[in-house]
């Protein structure tokens, strides 16, 4: 049976071909530029995106189960709805879906209520699905690594609630971990949500002592201004994409982004090895600096 991954050249996708190649799957990768799928020659590469109707049919079929992950864009709903229905047409219920932690929580935030949408129409339309619910990658950390290291302050809006910051590694095995368990199956599962976090739960000063520790000198904490924060982001960035991360960071000064009781040992469970930490992240840093 045939396993369809969408989003397969980006930080998470890759990781899913890359696990699930390694557990002997058939994998079919859906990206918009072939000349970018450097996958082992096993992986089937197709080419398209999730708004071209004739390319997903086409992806979808012979296929089995689908990884959905959408990209942050404006359109993110309206891609993942027309996956969704296409799948169904094509016969294919096994869905395992990339959500966000706090999906419900974080209601105006537009990435994650655009999430929490698709989670809903995942469970309406009757989807054998595992929806997983990953918090703040600590990947992304790698975009003010610069800062850090050059300015001797860390400057995300992570507040003092507290964020489970979790690494691609760990979602990417966690999900072919779940598209295997679905695709599998000799009977349909019910619906799963999974919250997929890190091990430590990290304040913004928690986040600077590690940070300090791993260079050897002292680290600020500086993320409380989520207007300077916006403003940094529209250099890089297109301005709605700014002010829709600018809205997350205050719900992570706010609300944080906390694990329920038992997550973390659940993902150990799954994984059969401790999870990756941000200390290790750092450390690896800081080794290359």
């Amino acid at each position: 049976m045939t396993i369809l991954v969408t989003g397969a050249t980006g930080t998470v996708g890759r990781i899913v071909i890359e696990q699930l190649v390694k557990r002997g799957a058939d994998v079919r990768a859906l990206v918009r530029d072939p000349s970018k799928a450097s996958f082992p020659a096993s992986v089937n590469v197709v080419q398209g995106d999730l708004l071209d109707v004739d390319s997903l049919r086409n992806a979808f079929a012979g296929v089995s189960t689908l990884f959905l992950l959408n990209a942050v864009v404006p359109d993110e709903f309206t891609q993942a709805l027309i996956a969704l229905n296409l799948a169904r047409d094509a016969g294919v219920d096994r869905v395992v879906y990339l959500s966000v932690l706090h999906s419900d929580i974080y209601v105006n935030v537009p990435h994650f209520a655009g999430k929490f949408g698709v989670e809903r129409m995942i469970e309406q339309m009757g989807f054998n699905a595992t929806i997983l619910r990953p918090a703040y990658f600590i990947s992304n950390d790698l975009t003010i690594k610069d800062v850090v290291t050059g300015y001797g302050v860390y400057p995300m809006p992570i507040g003092s609630k507290g964020l489970a910051m979790v690494d691609p590694r760990d979602i990417g095995e966690i999900a072919a971990i779940q598209l295997l368990r679905r695709d599998q199956a000799k009977d349909h599962l019910p619906l799963e949500r999974i919250n997929v976090v890190g091990p430590d739960t990290l304040t913004g000063n928690d986040i600077a002592a590690i940070w300090s520790e791993a260079l050897g000198r002292p680290i600020a904490y500086g993320g409380g201004d989520t207007a300077a924060f916006e403003q940094n982001l529209r250099n890089v960035m297109p301005k709605w994409m700014a002010y829709d991360m600018r809205l997350m960071g205050e719900r992570f000064l706010t609300d944080g982004m906390i694990p329920e009781s038992g997550d973390v040992e659940r993902l150990i469970a799954l994984l059969g090895r401790p999870l990756h930490s941000y200390r290790e992240f750092a450390s690896g840093i800081a080794v290359a600096t």
